[in-house]
């Protein structure tokens, strides 16, 4: 997303790509004590939010919590607000900016994004060490690079 006026990136975060794989109930408490798992797929994350493709109607609320759980980040509370909400036919596209959340948390979602970012840098440039074992990105990376640097888990 770009400032129309300046061309400069406003996003503070990085993100990454998390689809392949990503397909995760999310639980969504509203404020009235509801909770409904609702599934969706995970398109981007970064340490300030998330872009989700929901099948049903995202909730009608100024915020909410909902618990992410993807490899790495297990049964994670965080507070959101929706961002932009986009119809298409049956599906919604759905951005949501975190309200609340832990720090230690953000930090490890930023630490991710700039290993995945570091990892794409060096496959682009056909470095023959493209994946390295200390990527905080490694549980949810798909590259093939993994494939012919690390064991199956």
């Amino acid at each position: 997303m770009t400032d129309k006026k300046s061309g400069a990136e406003r996003r503070k975060h990085r993100r990454f790509s998390v689809v392949e794989g990503m397909i995760e109930p999310i639980t969504i408490e509203l404020g009235d004590g509801v909770v409904k798992k609702q599934p969706a797929i995970m398109t981007d994350l970064s340490a300030g939010g998330m872009s989700l493709l929901m099948f049903l109607e995202p909730p009608h609320a100024k915020s909410f919590d909902l618990m992410l759980s993807i490899p790495g980040l297990e049964r994670i509370p965080i507070e959101a607000s929706i961002l932009r909400v986009l119809r298409k036919g049956e599906t919604y596209s759905v951005g949501l900016s975190f309200v609340k959340i832990a720090k230690r948390i953000q930090d490890r979602i930023e630490s991710m994004a700039n290993d995945n970012a570091d990892c794409e840098t060096r496959v682009a440039l056909r470095l023959p060490e493209a994946c390295v074992p200390n990527c905080r990105f490694h549980t949810l990376c798909a590259k093939p690079v993994k494939t012919q640097h690390w064991p199956k888990q």
